[in-house]
């Protein structure tokens, strides 16, 4: 089998169980900063704690064994741009806050029958190959440049040059703390389903870096390391759908099919499948005003809020705290907007 379908196959399977883990532990970005900020309540966001303990302790596990070299990925490779992680998050965030979805909820919504997120979907998938390959791409590179990583990109590297630590141990230490300070919530601890998806989507982060890895070295580089992320991939899915004959199948393509399938599935369990539009024409135009921030946005960061904040983060890259905090106040910030009443 070639090596892209076995990417893709990859990309496709690791994706279901995000899917799942959207529809049935409730792991969904912009829902977790809404129900943190406005319903006060934190299970969501903690959750978030699991799910990056059990990715950063996997994958500098398998680095310790030789089987994932964590300095190989983009993250670590690509020289990390303060400005514009910072720019691209608060962009990706705000957009996000405005369409009331990321890239990668619009798909788990998607798949329960909101037609709305559809058209988030489109939007944004046009919008982000517009500034990664399209008219603004010239002024985009020019603007935030993207030069090769001298090293000590990530943090456990960073605190090895600086002060001689194991990067293991560093990774060891930063995942008891996410995981201790999700699970101090009694509201969390209650709630097994949540708990186990949230594992099972670290999981499938460590997978993706993991397979990908493999398939780098048997295919003679032929495949790239890459972790799940829903900005560009969303575009070079629209565009395979288009130009199948002239394109082919990666293991983006697969993760955000997969992504579909899986919450899909997840929604028929729940039983929350039904058909939704917008009837408001106000609010569909703030929301394709927000998709179109969140494309811009999340190539300027180079990743979304499970990109850099999950993906980025899990390698414990230094640009991926950066943007997720980047992202998570450019969402308040269009929250804030939003409940004083937002005119377009």
């Amino acid at each position: 089998m070639e090596p892209s379908i076995l990417a893709t196959f990859l990309g496709l399977g690791s994706g279901v169980i995000l899917g799942l883990a959207a529809r049935l532990g409730q792991f969904c970005t912009y829902g977790a900063i809404e129900s943190a900020y406005l319903g006060h309540d934190q299970r969501r966001i903690r959750l978030w704690g699991i799910v990056l303990g059990i990715a950063i302790i996997t994958i500098y596990s398998l680095d310790l064994l030789g089987q994932l070299n964590v300095s190989d990925t983009a993250y670590h490779q690509i020289k990390w741009n303060p400005i514009g992680s910072i720019i691209g998050g608060l962009l990706f965030g705000y957009g996000m806050g405005l369409a009331g979805n990321c890239g990668f909820g619009a798909l788990a919504k998607l798949a329960g029958g909101d037609l709305r997120s559809l058209i988030i979907l489109i939007v944004m998938a046009l919008s982000s190959y517009f500034i990664l390959s399209g008219p603004l791409a010239g002024l985009r590179v020019m603007v935030f440049p993207i030069e090769i990583s001298n090293g000590n990109n990530a943090l456990p590297q960073l605190a090895e040059s600086l002060f001689g630590f194991n990067p293991t141990i560093i990774a060891a230490l930063v995942s008891l703390i996410f995981i201790l300070w999700a699970l101090n919530y009694k509201p969390l601890r209650q709630d097994a389903a949540m708990i186990i998806w949230s594992v099972l989507a670290g999981l499938s982060i460590t997978a993706a870096f993991w397979g990908t890895y493999a398939l780098n070295i048997s295919s003679l580089d032929e495949i790239p390391i890459q972790g799940h992320t829903f900005t560009a991939p969303l575009g070079k899915t629209l565009l395979y759908l288009m130009t199948s004959s002239s394109s082919s199948l990666s293991f983006p393509i697969g993760s955000v099919i997969g992504v579909i399938f899986g919450a899909f599935i997840g929604s028929m369990i729940k039983g929350h499948f039904r058909w939704e539009a917008c009837e408001d024409a106000r609010e569909l135009g703030r929301q394709m005003f927000g998709a179109v921030l969140m494309g811009f946005g999340g190539v300027i960061a180079m990743g979304c809020s499970i990109g850099q904040g999950v993906s980025a983060f899990s390698t414990l890259a230094i640009s991926g705290p950066i943007t997720l905090a980047a992202i998570v106040i450019g969402s308040i910030l269009a929250i804030r907007q939003i409940l004083m009443g937002y005119q377009p």
